[in-house]
């Protein structure tokens, strides 16, 4: 599996690095290729390996992969900045909005959702019914009622007059965190015109495991492995999966949903091997 994430990987650079060739050269273009640069390149495998269980190629899915990094990285901007979480580190290197200032992050990030919404676009990735399904997939997921919705919820969070419990930080964290995976998770059935049921249960169990590990390495992990500031959630006292939890109960609970997400892939047999694998690197890795 990690052979097959570093092919992605290289795949999807190599596609973003084409998207944004054509850019008028200066400050806002550079501030869109750094924040691009590195990431575990999680949701582009997920988008590439749902589209080969339905015996889709590569060139196929690397739009979809690459316009779904596109705006994980516009959002991970945007959650940096000053007004959102105010971080200075991600992925090892100083954020946007410190590398150039609030003003380019901002619109670095802009440029970014678009240019994600555009490679949806791609004529490769099969007939226009099909384009304009993820189309409409991919706003649900990113917008009002995902991924921003999250980032909304947790930004209340803060000034809350009561910390939330563990019912209200899962809704936040399967919009905030899950819609985007769920979405990569499902591509390849809306692109293969299959059901995306079994896919998005898996997404679903997934995503949570995900988030739940990202508070566990907050704990656990050191900015060296991590690239990013770590221990600003107990500094905030902030409620998280751990703070409701404990530790081990945590990972206990991340350990389920690994296993309720290898179940969900069954109907797909040897073929999802490769997704079987990510759900369990997702709650080992340092980083």
């Amino acid at each position: 599996m990690l052979g097959r994430l570093e092919e992605v990987k290289a795949q999807v650079q190599a596609a973003l690095d084409g998207a944004m060739a054509g850019l008028p050269e200066g400050e806002l273009t550079d501030a869109m290729r750094y924040a691009c640069i590195g990431g575990k390149r999680i949701r582009a495998f997920l988008a590439m390996e749902s589209a080969r269980l339905f015996g889709l190629r590569d060139r196929d899915s690397l739009p979809v992969a690459a316009a779904v990094e596109a705006l994980h990285a516009y959002s991970l901007v945007h959650d940096d900045l000053p007004s959102m979480d105010d971080d200075d580190l991600r992925r090892g290197l100083p954020t946007v909005h410190v590398q150039w200032s609030e003003a380019t992050a901002i619109l670095a990030g802009d440029a970014l959702q678009s240019l994600a919404f555009g490679l949806l676009t791609e004529p490769q990735i099969g007939a226009p019914e099909i384009r304009l399904a993820l189309v409409r997939g991919f706003s649900e997921a990113v917008g009002g009622r995902g991924m921003v919705w999250g980032q909304a919820l947790d930004i209340a969070a803060e000034t809350a007059i009561e910390p939330l419990d563990l019912v209200a930080i899962k809704r936040l964290q399967s919009a905030k965190t899950g819609a985007l995976i769920q979405f990569a998770a499902t591509a390849g059935a809306v692109m293969a015109g299959q059901d995306t049921g079994p896919l998005a249960e898996y997404a679903r169990n997934l995503g949570l495991a995900f988030q739940i590990h990202d508070d566990v390495l907050d704990v656990t992990g050191n900015e060296a492995d991590t690239g990013k500031r770590t221990g600003k959630d107990g500094a905030a006292n902030k409620a998280t999966f751990v703070s409701l939890l404990g530790l081990e109960g945590a990972q206990d609970k991340a350990r389920k949903l690994v296993r309720n997400a290898e179940t969900a892939l069954e109907p797909y047999g040897e073929g999802a091997g490769n997704l079987r694998q990510l759900a369990r690197f997702v709650i080992e890795r340092d980083a």
